[in-house]
């Protein structure tokens, strides 16, 4: 076989393996089940930057974008201008489809109000560093409120109200400071959100004596029992608390009764005087 004739039968068997591969590879293609791309038949009003709690919402804080119909978001917004002038009760991550459940309505208005359920209040009080826990009391903590009351004798430490959520973090103008990229100054208030009862409490508390804040676990819902501590037991001169007293040792602390006094005996009967001529003298005489 000479040179020409093994070429022209080497390229003959390349060509024929690569139809056959060819081949395969187009049946294999062809068989494949079809995939079935979602198109986007609707639209979703998303957060355009992070949005804080109280934000109210201006028409360059969000965007439209294309979003699937068979996903559409409940309860939310295909327009700007169905969100624009909301206030935000919920903290909106960038690109988060704004709804319902993170704006209020228009009627609401935007701030802080819109942000408290009915039935409960909103109340602030004073912080500073080593009160508000190192600065890491912040907006959706919870905490509870501890009150230190001094007295001319004695001074009290007790728990006032407990798993309480935190809905803002210094003043207003310290939040537009934030929102403008400066620097935070230390926050000195906590607004805190309450029960009408607790608001009271915690009212009287920082009225009497002085307020901390002790930081929860968010996954802790226990209420904390407190009974309250004074003074004296940092020196270990607290009594011990009183137990209660049985029957028996009641009765041995009473009192002896009083007792009482026997009646005197009546008087003798007094004997008749008899009269005689010439005598006279009584009974029995």
């Amino acid at each position: 076989m000479n040179r020409s004739l093994r070429t022209v039968l080497v390229v003959g068997i390349a060509v024929s393996l690569a139809a056959v591969a060819t081949y395969l590879v187009y049946h294999a293609i062809q068989n494949r089940p079809a995939r079935e791309v979602e198109v986007a038949h609707a639209y979703a009003v998303v957060a355009a930057h992070p949005l804080t709690l109280g934000t109210r919402v201006a028409a360059t804080d969000v965007k439209v974008v294309p979003w699937p119909k068979d996903s559409a978001v409940p309860g939310g917004f295909t327009a700007v201008e169905q969100v624009v002038d909301r206030g935000v009760i919920a903290p909106v991550a960038e690109n988060e489809p704004l709804s319902g459940n993170n704006v209020a309505s228009k009627e609401a208005g935007a701030g802080l109000p819109p942000t408290i359920p009915p039935g409960m209040r909103a109340i602030s009080v004073k912080v500073n560093e080593v009160i508000g826990v190192a600065g890491f009391v912040v907006p959706g903590t919870r905490v509870d409120v501890m009150a230190i009351v001094r007295e001319s004798n004695k001074s009290l430490a007790r728990v006032v109200v407990s798993n309480v959520q935190v809905l803002a973090a210094g003043t207003r103008y310290d939040q537009e400071v934030a929102r403008e990229g400066k620097a935070l100054p230390g926050t000195s208030v906590v607004t805190l959100m309450v029960s009408p009862a607790d608001a009271e409490l915690i009212g009287l508390a920082a009225t009497e004596g002085q307020l901390m804040l002790t930081l929860r676990n968010p996954l802790d819902t226990t209420v904390t029992p407190s009974s309250g501590t004074y003074a004296a037991r940092l020196a270990g001169d607290e009594p011990p608390p009183k137990a209660a007293s049985s029957g028996a040792s009641a009765r041995r602390a009473a009192p002896p009764p009083t007792p009482t006094p026997t009646p005197a005996p009546p008087p003798p009967p007094k004997r008749p005087v008899v009269i005689k001529a010439g005598v006279v003298g009584r009974g029995g005489q």
